[in-house]
């Protein structure tokens, strides 16, 4: 279904409101939800860092969120030609196109590294349900296994993630993404809310309850209120073209603020649940709740097999974190194969192809040169992401004119479109400038750190 747009162009449309939340959510919701907010959370304060991060959410991230949905419907276009168009519209340089094109970059870098990972989580369901893990020391780190072991093999995992990713983008709105995110993200939620249950009325709950959310605000430090900021801002996911792309298949009817609030508002839901399903399992088993991507894929599914049906537990876990994975690249590259579509006459399919196989090349230099990998990632995830969003902010809250965006808000009272525009014209570039500066600050230092290591052998 294709309908008109205000710079003249068609643009395909979502086929419904419900098809456009699932995509939305899935977008947002990614592999992070399933043990970096837990673990920030528990680490930086319980309920204090929750409540700052809620704080953020509201005052940073969701009015980024709403200035790309608002974009990207303006003009029906891709990151790129949305951004470029409007400031050509309005006399300004088309050269604010580069607000897309940093999204876009960082999307790139993003999907590239993402599918490795989301390569291992396809893996590790497999290997779960098979029973592969039976019998493993919980505290011990290997992973190594028959199905998981060595570059070629992660390569072999990447490579299948990447090409489902670019089959699926590959299809048409309708029977591509909606099709899996309708389908996906209800499963999702039902699994999520399984095996919370499970893990909250066998596991330590009651250790869980207090780890996440006891108070403790004398706790709170700016390091604290830094990392609730920068959580906020990279769970929900703005600053990678990712909702202006998704923003310019939008209806005129549909009311991008509520939207947007349904959007972060279950991002941190499913956050919150995933810590509750977690944590009940390290807690009773003795794992250490700080180990992060090591707890995932070395001690969990053991501890998984070695309980009555681990095996399917285990597997339907991992299941779960490879949904969240799917609907993010698909996001991802998406929005990069829109603007091949658009920019570069290719065809839709071709597009999603080159892009795909860019990706797992890149992707595949981070297997097979480990050392790459973070600065893959702080390039994408501390450089071009944040610039991204203090980008969109500046462009929509400074740039873009009120008559323009106020019709994208019209379904809003006056009084949330002012609250809108003055935290994204003032509190959102602060803040995302400030996350920019200090992930590139500490980096520095741990680039400087490192080379002084080398020198004196330390």
């Amino acid at each position: 279904m294709a309908g008109p747009t205000p710079g003249g162009s068609a643009s395909p449309q979502w086929s419904s409101r419900f098809a456009f939340l699932m995509a939305s959510i899935g977008s947002a919701v990614g592999l992070g939800n399933l043990w970096r907010f837990p673990f920030q959370t528990g680490q930086n304060g319980g309920s204090a860092f929750v409540f700052i991060y809620l704080l953020c959410v509201v005052f940073v991230a969701y009015p980024i969120l709403v200035g790309e949905l608002a974009i990207g419907r303006h003009k029906g276009l891709s990151a790129v030609g949305s951004t470029s168009q409007l400031a050509k519209d309005i006399g300004k340089s088309a050269n604010w196109g580069i607000v897309g094109w940093v999204g876009i970059i960082a999307a790139f870098l993003i999907v590239s590294t993402y599918s490795v990972i989301a390569g291992q989580v396809a893996a590790y369901s497999l290997m779960a349900f098979l029973g592969e893990f039976a019998g493993r020391d919980p505290l011990a780190a290997a992973t190594a296994t028959s199905l998981y072991d060595g570059p070629w093999m992660a390569f072999g995992w990447h490579a299948a993630f990447m090409a489902l990713t670019v089959f699926i983008v590959a299809q048409n709105i309708q029977a591509g993404i909606e099709r899996v995110c309708t389908i996906l993200m209800p499963a999702f939620f039902v699994m999520l809310a399984l095996l919370c249950v499970y893990a909250l009325s066998t596991g330590a709950a009651a250790e869980t309850v207090d780890y996440l959310f006891s108070p403790r605000f004398s706790e709170l430090t700016p390091s604290i209120v830094l990392a609730a900021l920068g959580q906020a801002f990279f769970s929900i996911g703005v600053g990678g073209a990712i909702l202006m792309t998704y923003g310019s298949f939008l209806p005129k009817d549909v009311n991008i603020g509520a939207n947007a609030g349904i959007i972060a508002g279950a991002d941190t839901i499913v956050a919150v649940l995933a810590g509750l399903m977690i944590f009940p399992i390290v807690f009773a088993n003795g794992l250490d709740p700080a180990a992060g991507a090591g707890l995932i894929f070395g001690a969990l599914p053991a501890v998984f097999s070695g309980m009555p049906g681990g095996s399917i537990l285990g597997g339907v876990f991992f299941l779960l974190a490879l949904v969240a994975a799917i609907t993010s690249s698909i996001s991802l590259l998406l929005g990069i194969t829109m603007v091949g579509v658009e920019q570069l006459k290719f065809s839709r399919t071709v597009s999603a192809m080159l892009f795909g196989v860019g990706a797992l090349a890149i992707g595949a230099v981070s297997i097979f040169a480990p050392s790459t990998a973070p600065w893959i990632d702080f390039i994408s995830g501390s450089v071009m992401l944040p610039l991204g969003g203090l980008l969109v902010a500046v462009f929509a809250g400074w740039i873009a004119p009120r008559a323009n965006m106020r019709e994208e808000l019209r379904n809003t009272s006056e009084g949330v479109f002012r609250f809108w525009r003055f935290f994204t014209r003032y509190a959102a570039p602060v803040a995302v400038f400030i996350i920019l500066v200090l992930g590139v600050d500490a980096q520095f230092n741990l680039g400087i750190n490192a080379a002084i290591s080398s020198m004196t052998g330390g």
